[in-house]
């Protein structure tokens, strides 16, 4: 996590709120590392620091996936001097816990995207070739080749890196469009845009609709939730992460 304020830390760990954290720490209730704390702007590392409250140690914050249905122009990341919206700024204050995103989602692109504190979890979600596909709704211009989606299921090239075989299933066609079904068992940077870009038909809206076993369901753009204990226990076990770690 690195060096935060108190006041955050102590909310994440679900004692309190910042502004009640930092009545707390003004009238000297918390210490790092021994020494009493009354200044707000006092940083530290709950991985090296000890940090108590009362006297008693700090709770491990509990370990949560949010839900969220990211909006075209918002840039999954946690910070970007050039965006005018991450995707941290969608999350209210409901959510104590300082999540991360777990894998990408292009900033001209929409759909699911989960958070998470679960570091576990998240190295299992993001590994090439694991369990926890990512699923699609694709438009793209044109009508490409019977032979062309052939050699993209298989597994394409990319500027000289071997990319994993992926499915992709027709879903409807109009007089300018195609649209299609794309399942990815790994997530390079731009991969589907770029892999029908190189078949000459440009995507022009991409959807992600499910990530492993949490489907978006019917949020809409900037919507989230939290995923309930019975969800997140069958997404770790999909991940491969032993709930016992909990």
């Amino acid at each position: 996590m690195g060096a935060e304020r108190l006041q955050k830390i102590i909310a994440a760990a679900g004692l309190a709120s910042r502004r009640k954290a930092e009545a707390w720490i003004l009238d000297g209730r918390v210490a790092v590392n021994g020494e009493v704390v009354r200044e707000l702007a006092r940083r530290a590392d709950p991985a090296v620091d000890e940090i108590r409250v009362d006297g008693d140690p700090l709770p491990a914050p509990r370990r949560i996936v949010i839900a969220l249905h990211k909006p075209r122009g918002v840039v999954t990341s946690m910070s970007d001097p050039h965006a005018d919206r991450v995707v941290v700024d969608l999350l209210g204050d409901d959510v104590k816990e300082r999540v991360y995103p777990a894998g990408r989602l292009d900033r001209e692109s929409e759909g699911l995207v989960l958070m998470t504190n679960d570091g576990a979890l998240m190295e299992a979600m993001t590994r090439p070739g694991g369990a926890v596909e990512k699923v699609y709704e694709v438009a793209v211009r044109g009508w490409p080749l019977a032979a062309d989606l052939k050699a993209l299921r298989a597994g394409t090239v990319l500027k000289g890196r071997q990319l994993l075989p992926c499915e992709i299933t027709a879903i409807a066609e109009s007089k300018r469009s195609s649209q299609y079904r794309v399942v990815l068992h790994e997530g390079k940077k731009n991969q589907i845009r770029r892999i029908f870009k190189s078949i000459g038909h440009p995507v022009s809206r991409l959807l992600r609709t499910r990530v492993g076993s949490v489907n978006l369901g019917d949020l809409t753009a900037g919507q989230y939730r939290e995923l309930s204990s019975a969800e997140l226990e069958q997404l770790r076990a999909l991940a491969g992460v032993a709930v016992a770690e909990e």
